[in-house]
């Protein structure tokens, strides 16, 4: 069993936002698999399928963004999800808009989703997809995060969106290395 986690903050308020990366691309993905993730288990929204036929499991923790590993911890344990299946998406300020970085595990390099699953798994050893949405020019960290891109950001957003989701489809048909080869 595969797990791709999305990470985001739930709500209207938050829809859209640089901090939504990952949600949007399990959102994207769920829609190109025909994987509803409507169920509200473990903290988080859910759904199960297949991907090039292998079992998966997406998921979107609805804990809020800093309290990831929570729900993140609950699906693992309760699947017996073995870490190497896993892979987290979410958003990086210290990659350029629209950029993608695939890495097989690492720090969470202030990544404070990332941070606490890393926290609550007690390893850095899972496979992470960080979208890129650059740095704030004008105001702190949390209200560039929080806010909505720029009407120039948006196709570069939505183009490392859909880059994403062509590099988990390239990691289940080869393999994460590959993915990683082709999409960095």
């Amino acid at each position: 069993m595969k797990l791709i986690v999305g990470l985001g903050n739930p709500g209207k308020k938050y829809e859209g936002t640089r901090h939504n990366m990952g949600f949007m691309t399990v959102d994207l993905l769920s829609d190109l698999s025909r994987i509803d993730v409507d169920k509200e288990v473990f903290h988080g929204l859910m759904g199960r399928g297949k991907i090039f036929e292998q079992d998966v499991i997406l998921f979107k923790p609805t804990t809020y963004m800093n309290l990831s590993g929570t729900a993140v911890s609950e699906v693992v344990n309760y699947f017996r999800i073995d870490i190497n299946d896993i892979i987290v998406i979410c958003d990086d300020m210290a990659i350029d808009v629209g950029k993608i970085r695939l890495r097989p595990k690492g720090s969470s390099g202030g990544q404070k989703g990332l941070q606490n699953i890393i926290d609550n798994l007690k390893t850095e050893d899972f496979k992470r997809i960080r979208i890129g949405i650059g740095e704030p020019d004008e105001y702190g960290a949390i209200d560039y995060v929080l806010g909505k891109p720029t009407k120039d950001e948006r196709p570069l957003i939505d183009e490392a969106i859909n880059l994403a989701v062509e590099a988990i489809k390239e990691a289940f048909k080869t393999d994460f290395e590959r993915a990683m080869s082709k999409f960095n």
